[in-house]
C-alpha cells in the first residue's frame, strides 16, 4: 500500500472517533463531512494538507489545550528503531498540524514532539521551530543525543538536516554551527544504525553545502580517536564525494 492510500474515508473515520474520545468538544460529524470524498483523487502531501485545513478548523480549543490532549492520544511508544512509519503513519496529519502552528507555543510543541518521535517522525514538524527559536531549540536537541529512547537522538540529527528529503532547505546547521557540531558529535559514536545514518545523512548534505565545515568536523573526529559507529558514519557521509 502507498502511503497515501492509508488516508481515505476510513481513516478520516477512526481518527475523528480518537480525537472525541480526548476532546469531547470535537464535533466529529462536521469534521466528517468537510473530508469525505475529498482525499481519493489527491498525493500525499495534498491529503494531509486537507486533513490539517480540517483539523484547524474543527478543533474546539485554543492551541496550547488541543496539544494538551493529543498527548494523550499518541499510545504505546515504538519497541524498536524501525516502524514510524509502519505504525506510527496514523499520526502524521497531527504532525502537520503542530508543523504549522508549532510556534505558538514552542516549547510545548517541543515537549510535544518528543513524545510524539517515540511513535512517529517528528522531523517535518520540529523544522519550523528550529527557524524560529535556532539556538533555544538546538540547545535542547544537544540534550536529546543522551536520551535513552533511539527516536529521540535520531530526531535530534535528523531535524537539522540540511537538506531533509520532502521538505525546504534549512541553513539553522550553518548559521549555528557550533551548536550542529555538537549535536552531530554528541552522536558520532551512538550504537543504533538508525541514528547513524541520520547522522551520515547530515554530513552528505554539509557536503553539499559547505564541504570544509564537513572535513572540519570529521578531523576533530579522527584526532580524538576511532569507533565502528564514527567510521561508518565517514563513510556514509563521504559516499558521494571523489575519492
Amino acid at each position: 500500500m502507498k502511503h497515501k492510500d492509508h488516508y481515505n474515508d476510513g481513516y478520516i473515520l477512526d481518527l475523528s472517533q480518537n480525537i472525541h474520545s480526548v476532546m469531547r468538544d470535537f464535533d466529529e460529524k462536521s469534521f466528517l463531512s468537510s473530508l469525505a470524498g475529498r482525499l481519493d483523487d489527491k498525493e500525499l502531501f495534498q491529503r494531509l494538507d486537507c486533513i490539517a485545513d480540517a483539523l484547524q478548523d474543527h478543533l474546539p480549543y485554543a492551541y496550547e489545550k488541543n496539544i494538551e490532549a493529543f498527548f494523550s492520544l499518541l499510545g504505546p511508544e515504538l519497541d524498536q528503531p524501525s516502524g514510524m512509519f509502519l505504525f506510527g503513519w496514523w499520526l502524521w496529519p497531527i504532525s502537520t498540524y503542530v508543523q504549522r502552528h508549532g510556534n505558538e507555543n514552542w516549547k510545548l510543541s517541543l515537549s510535544f514532539l518528543k513524545e510524539l518521535t517515540k511513535r512517529f517522525t517528528g522531523e517535518y514538524a520540529i523544522r519550523p521551530l528550529l527557524l524560529e527559536h535556532p539556538k533555544e531549540v538546538m540547545d535542547e536537541l544537544i540534550a536529546w543525543t543522551m536520551d535513552e529512547n533511539v527516536h529521540v537522538r535520531r530526531l535530534a540529527s535528523e531535524g537539522v538536516r540540511i537538506r531533509l528529503p520532502w521538505s525546504k532547505k534549512l541553513l539553522v546547521a550553518l548559521d549555528e554551527f557550533e551548536r550542529y557540531t555538537m549535536i552531530l558529535t554528541s552522536l558520532k559514536d551512538d550504537p543504533e544504525k538508525f541514528v547513524q545514518k541520520s547522522v551520515g545523512n547530515n554530513l552528505n548534505d554539509l557536503y553539499k553545502e559547505a564541504p570544509q565545515k564537513a572535513d572540519f568536523i570529521i578531523a576533530q573526529w579522527e584526532a580524538s580517536g576511532q569507533s565502528k559507529a564514527q567510521d561508518w558514519i565517514i563513510r556514509h557521509g563521504k559516499r558521494n564525494q571523489k575519492q
